[in-house]
């Protein structure tokens, strides 16, 4: 049931903004945390056996279209370019894990919002709103997961 009543350009004009407050928002304070916070090893961020070492992730083609998924750490002062390598030093090596660590967090945090949109949206709009942020955030949080177990292989 819809608390809120608006005309349809209101409501997908708070619909968008909404996502990208959520989005930008969890970046932004993730953003300010050391990134020592981040631990690889960390239950959320570690390595599961069913992901057989980015095999799982391989059947997915991920290799085909993570290229093409936005990439917002250059859109923050302080973010950290995800999109390729340009090291192979150590050092850097584990801070790109470090950053996949806090952009997989990032996604995840944005998705049990979704389940707000049915305050000011029709149901139906609701759902779309709710498979928006699985849709939308799901291949992110693939696509780090994938790039942390290469990077980890890497720096073995």
């Amino acid at each position: 049931m819809r608390i809120f009543f608006f005309p349809v350009p209101v409501t997908v004009f708070l619909d968008v903004a909404a996502w990208l407050l959520l989005q930008f928002s969890a970046s932004k304070i993730l953003l300010s945390l050391d990134s020592h916070r981040f631990n690889p090893s960390a239950w959320l961020f570690r390595e599961r056996r069913w992901e057989r070492g980015g095999k799982t992730y391989e059947a997915l083609l991920v290799k085909r279209w993570k290229d093409h998924l936005p990439d917002a750490g250059p859109w923050f002062k302080e973010g950290f370019r995800k999109g390729s390598l340009s090291s192979r030093s150590p050092d850097y090596l584990q801070r790109f894990v470090l950053e996949t660590c806090r952009g997989e967090l990032a996604h995840w945090l944005v998705i049990p919002a979704a389940p707000l949109f049915f305050l000011w949206n029709r149901p139906w709009v609701g759902g779309l709103m709710v498979a928006y942020a699985l849709l939308g955030n799901l291949p992110c949080i693939i696509a780090q997961r994938y790039n942390r177990i290469r990077l980890n292989r890497l720096l073995r």
